[in-house]
């Protein structure tokens, strides 16, 4: 897959077979889109082209609220894309002027003489363009001009999904990992650089890896302890490892920052400075503050237990 980071970057193809949107968190009915935009593209010749934004536009029209986050990195996203298939990602940055495009406009010259565009693929609600006055009315009314096909996703194939990047914020924010699982149709996940800390689950026989999320903009669950699988990558091997994640600010011995650190099972070697990504599988329990680090400790164990009764049910 080709990415690019602006428009300007991207050099006009033949036949572009194009869908357009966010896709934030890359969920079942997004995937159902994606799965339709690559079989199509291969259908009739062409390649395959998503055109996405970054920032998210919301972040643009509404900059006062600032309690939008991602379900997804443009790195998470950009992965997960070229594993479905994808030829080309545009990911455009999303600006009040490009905001305030008329729809003819945008489809003229960013989607035709920029893209090539001769297939769009859109869902029934697809707003865009200045007040979002363009919807696939737009499309299909300006085809005739400019010598594409419109292929619409109906509403009933939306909603048969049931699913919205909305719910999985909810589901991931409420720590209902196993509802936004669903959802998702893989595992809700963090990447982050493995950071020195200060060992004191060492001390308790519990040692963590600690990870530094640097996009402020991600989504991270609710406080608690949580089962999940850690992948680790080198060059294109990809291993996977059992262990307990935990988020939250360490209230034991009032922590200050909030962390995100995982104990992984059955490992011992040395990860500083790695990305590693951390996959949520299950809230075990939410954060609670005990009294001595003793009782940290027995209940960690608890939790190591349930963690692995869980892999257990998975086998």
């Amino acid at each position: 897959m080709k990415t690019y980071t602006n428009l300007s970057e991207f050099k006009k193809i033949e036949k572009a077979v194009v869908t357009i949107g966010t896709y934030d968190g890359l969920h079942l009915g997004h995937q159902k889109i994606i799965k339709s935009l690559c079989q199509l593209a291969k259908e009739v010749g062409g390649e395959s082209v998503i055109l996405t934004f970054f920032p998210h536009p919301r972040m643009i029209i509404d900059p006062e609220n600032q309690d939008l986050k991602m379900i997804n990195t443009v790195d998470e996203k950009i992965e997960i894309l070229r594993k479905l298939g994808v030829d080309h990602l545009i990911i455009t940055p999303f600006t009040r002027d490009f905001s305030n495009l008329s729809a003819e406009d945008y489809i003229e010259n960013i989607l035709v003489n920029t893209i090539g565009t001769k297939h769009i693929i859109i869902g029934y609600d697809h707003r865009f363009g200045k007040n979002r006055e363009g919807g696939i009315h737009s499309f299909v009314n300006y085809a005739p001009n400019f010598g594409y096909q419109v292929v619409e996703i109906p509403e009933q194939d939306v909603n048969d999904v049931a699913v919205s990047s909305t719910k999985i914020r909810t589901a991931i924010l409420e720590g209902n990992i196993t509802l936004a699982n669903q959802y998702l149709g893989t595992p809700f996940f963090v990447t982050g650089r493995v950071i020195k800390g200060d060992k004191i689950g060492r001390t308790i026989g519990f040692p963590t890896a600690n990870i530094f999320v640097a996009e402020t903009y991600k989504i991270l669950p609710k406080d608690g302890v949580y089962a999940v699988s850690v992948t680790m990558k080198e060059g294109s091997k990809e291993t996977t490892y059992e262990g307990m994640g935990y988020l939250g600010r360490r209230p034991t011995i009032n922590g200050m920052t909030r962390n995100v650190e995982v104990n992984i099972f059955d490992f011992d070697e040395e990860i500083y400075g790695q990305t590693i990504q951390l996959n949520f599988l299950k809230l075990l329990r939410q954060e609670i503050k005990f009294e001595s680090l003793e009782a940290l400790k027995n209940q960690l164990n608890q939790d190591k237990l349930a963690s692995l009764a869980f892999f257990e049910t998975q086998k």
